[in-house]
């Protein structure tokens, strides 16, 4: 059995930091560099000297980084699912009760009856364009 040498030590140290890192954070930030320092590790218990096993930390991290990270992303990436009220924005709704700026109003657009804002005062039967939908309001903006 191979002995452990000081720098095999060292690089099951950078092992152990990446995971932490890689842990308290949101992100793919240091996954990389486990992989990289993995393969160091194995490197110096191959009986490389110094300069190769950096070598091999910096071209499987590398290595690591630029195969993996577009697959990972893909497969982290949040899916959006479009929902039917999103094909309201950009509509005219016309106002079925009116607010003040800052107060909620009432508006209906393609026959649903919705809470809405506006940053102009509205009045029920004025006209308005959806501009985007916050929670289960719609923003409008007065024509």
């Amino acid at each position: 059995m191979p002995q452990i040498d000081l720098m095999s030590w060292i690089w099951l140290a950078a092992v152990v930091a990446f995971i932490i890192i890689e842990a308290s954070t949101a992100e793919l930030v240091s996954i990389w560099f486990v992989a990289g320092s993995l393969a160091a590790f194995g490197a110096a218990m191959l009986g490389a000297g110094l300069p190769a096993q950096i070598a091999v930390f910096l071209a499987v991290s590398v290595a690591a980084l630029v195969l993996l990270r577009p697959v990972v992303r893909r497969k982290l990436e949040p899916k959006i699912v479009p929902t039917n009220a999103d094909r309201v924005i950009g509509l005219v709704a016309t106002v079925t009760a009116g607010a003040l700026p800052g107060e909620v109003g009432r508006a209906s657009v393609d026959g649903q009856n919705w809470s809405a804002v506006c940053r102009d005062p509205i009045s029920p039967g004025d006209r308005a364009r959806v501009t985007s939908i916050e929670g289960v309001k719609l923003v409008l903006e007065k024509i």
